[in-house]
């Protein structure tokens, strides 16, 4: 009778299920797996979902998700350290070097005039003056987020787009600083000593983090060897010291994390650590911060305040203004064209990383209220998909001008491909059924260059090498070397098969590439893999993002042998490299077939400027000097994709041009008319994808560029 009685005395499950912490964390789960995907999908950025999920999820919707739960608040405060580190982390430290006079020039600018500017904001709004220079720091800051756009221009090294990725360094650390003192100076805790022992201490900590945190991970990493599992724990443990220190000096802890990133920039450096770092970051930590952020916004209230209105508006034209006048000031300083200049505006307008850390301290610290916070999230959309834009229309054609002292001092481009006459074209195989084609076309090419074939087959390496698995898995990589063999000897190639036994695909085809130092490397491409593939990235993403020549990742729809027009669609001309028309003229010479260079320009575009579109994209390809030049064609066309579409119907295969790009971690994920295409072509497809110490070839242009996305395909 007692059980009967405790049992109908049971809360309602809905009461007990809100109980649970694991409840609202596998919500959070659901909503950073999910809505990213689908935003993307609907061509808006990713991170806008996560906004939206923290509104509709929050207080001021289903009330599904609370802010000041002990769980929301440590997974949010893990993110904003996060988002702050990898801030620090993705800073050029070897760029600032180079160009430490100027950069510190024009982020004195850069910091200088939007922290007066957003005093003034915030004074006018009645403000009080330690609220106002916080205000003031959040102008003065910047995210370079449309740097995989200059990069893919092959721009990087024009001087005014160095001087402004170098001047992140002091424009960030001088917000944080001025940050700090705010946070700790507020309320009625003001006084100069209390100001001069905290900027003391400031200054002393900060050393200690750079230099001592500096030498300790390279003593690490050097006593470490390749545990990355150590260096990854490493660097997470520098992380949260620095936030200790921080907040132990009366500092903020976003202080000590951006400060870590920085002092472990070197020590990571490109390696699988960092990728490591950034991906759980990126993937987990962040999007939790940035859904946290949406359960502070009060969408109704918003709306219907006119006040809030206002000062939104003047923080956006304020916060604009402000770099459009630090980006003029270096103009004149430093004698930039009206390209550069509108070009580092735009660079430095995004208000992202540095910023959102900043706002949500403020307002933790009642230093800002929600109608600030508000407006903070509003100019983060829109001078984070503005920026891009304008960088994508006014770098189309900066020059480099790291080239073109060269070329003034009348010494010669280096083609990485001229450095080992021998081509190498090395091909994984792991499915029977699409070998044949690949090595098809892989002999093709080899034919006709003189070069071999590498059939590379990767056997999952496990602890101990009598594994039943391992013997397993190294006989079936056997079988489809001798397939590969025999077969390449009937098309008449030289094959050299290789066996390697490594942790994962991937990392064993980069590697073993490098090591036969491959010029080529060819790939199935087989269907989408789903969620996992859009999350962690698959074989073909790592491959292309680790390799050091080209990556042809292919789907034939037919034999190799049977094409015979090929289509080379540019989607402009500052591609930053020929590749994919020399590639296209190897098989196409090999075939006797034709090749068509194809550009898209808008319908508008006069004739005058189609014909010097058309001049200007013979002089690019007369670089080759190939014998049988391909054919050109210009059309004009309000939709790129569509006009490709439409022309790819005539053509037996497509080779598009794929440039790997990661997005930082609070960026923008943009597809592409390349992603677009490989959706929709029927015939068979070459994606070829560039190692970055290739996009090197500039030439003007008045087109308008885009990032590019991710593949999320499969080894086939």
């Amino acid at each position: 009778m007692e059980l009967i009685l405790q049992v109908l005395a049971l809360e309602p499950t809905s009461q007990v299920l809100g109980k649970e912490p694991i409840v609202p964390f596998a919500i959070l789960l659901v909503v950073i797996l999910v809505v990213p995907i689908l935003f993307e999908r609907l061509q808006l950025p990713g991170l806008v979902g996560l906004l939206v999920s923290g509104v509709v999820l929050g207080p001021y919707g289903w009330n599904l998700l609370q802010t000041e739960s002990a769980m929301m608040t440590l997974l949010s405060d893990i993110g904003l350290v996060y988002l702050m580190f990898v801030a620090g982390l993705e800073i050029d430290t070897q760029q600032f070097r180079r160009t430490r006079n100027q950069s510190l020039g024009f982020g004195g600018l850069s910091f200088s005039i939007p922290l007066i500017m957003g005093i003034f904001v915030g004074r006018l709004f009645h403000f009080d003056w330690n609220s106002s220079i916080f205000i003031g720091s959040l102008f003065a800051s910047h995210t370079l987020l449309a740097y995989p756009i200059i990069s893919r221009l092959g721009v990087v090294n024009n001087k005014a787009i160095t001087i402004t990725i170098g001047s992140t360094i002091f424009s960030d650390i001088a917000a944080l600083v001025v940050l700090a003192v705010c946070v700790a100076m507020r309320g009625d805790q003001f006084s100069f000593w209390r100001l001069m022992i905290l900027v003391s201490c400031l200054i002393l900590y900060s050393i200690l983090v750079l230099v001592g945190f500096d030498w300790a991970g390279k003593e690490f990493f050097r006593r470490s060897g390749d545990d990355e599992g150590n260096q990854f724990l490493f660097v997470l443990l520098c992380v949260f010291l620095a936030c200790v220190g921080a907040e132990l000096i009366g500092v903020e802890k976003i202080v000590g994390a951006f400060l870590a990133g920085l002092a472990v920039n070197e020590t990571v450096g490109e390696g699988p650590v960092k990728e490591k770092v950034v991906f759980v970051g990126s993937v987990f930590c962040i999007p939790i911060f940035f859904v946290n952020l949406g359960l502070l916004i009060d969408v109704p209230a918003f709306l219907q305040s006119i006040h809030t209105l206002q000062l939104t508006f003047f923080i956006i034209i304020g916060l604009i203004a402000s770099k459009f006048i630090a980006a003029f000031l270096a103009k004149l300083i430093y004698r930039y064209n009206w390209q550069e200049t509108l070009t580092i505006w735009s660079l430095s307008v995004p208000q992202v990383s540095a910023t959102l850390a900043a706002t949500l301290v403020g307002y933790r610290a009642e230093l800002l209220d929600s109608k600030v916070l508000n407006g903070v999230i509003v100019l983060m959309l829109i001078t984070s998909t503005l920026g891009p834009i304008i960088t994508s229309r006014v770098a189309v054609g900066l020059t480099n001008s790291a080239m073109k002292e060269q070329r003034t001092q009348g010494e010669p481009e280096q083609n990485p491909d001229e450095a080992d006459n021998s081509y190498t074209i090395v091909v994984p195989v792991y499915n029977p059924q699409t070998q044949q084609h690949l090595l098809e076309m892989a002999a093709l090419l080899a034919r006709q260059s003189n070069g071999t074939i590498v059939p590379l087959a990767i056997a999952t390496a496990f602890a101990h090498m009598d594994a039943p698995q391992l013997d397993a898995s190294v006989q079936r990589s056997q079988r489809l070397l001798a397939k590969a063999v025999a077969l390449s000897q009937v098309l008449g190639v030289e094959a050299q098969p290789l066996l390697r036994i490594d942790d994962a695909f991937a990392q064993g085809i980069s590697r073993a590439s490098r090591e036969q130092k491959a010029s080529l490397i060819l790939m199935g491409w087989g269907k989408r893999t789903g969620f996992k593939a859009r999350l962690f990235g698959n074989v073909i993403d790592n491959v292309l993002w680790a390799s050091h020549c080209p990556v042809a990742v292919t789907r034939l729809v037919e034999s190799p042998r049977k094409i015979q027009r090929i289509l080379v669609p540019f989607e402009n001309l500052m591609t930053p490299s020929l590749q994919p028309v020399k590639f296209a003229q190897i098989l196409a010479d090999a075939n006797q077939a034709q090749v068509t260079v194809l550009n898209v320009c808008e319908r508008r575009t006069s004739s005058s400027k189609i014909a010097w579109r058309r001049s200007q994209l013979s002089l690019l390809i007369s670089r080759l000097a190939l014998q049988n030049p391909p054919e050109i064609q210009i059309i004009a066309h309000e939709n790129t994709a569509q006009a490709i579409l439409q022309a790819a119907r005539l053509y037996d295969l497509v080779v598009l041009p794929f440039m790997r790009n990661r997005t930082i971690p609070g960026g923008l994920a943009i597809s592409d008319v390349t992603t677009q295409l490989a959706k929709q072509l029927t015939c068979s497809i070459v994606m070829l994808g560039e190692p970055q110490r290739t996009q090197a070839v500039i030439v003007p242009t008045e087109v308008n560029t885009s990032t590019t996305a991710t593949m999320s395909e499969g080894i086939v």
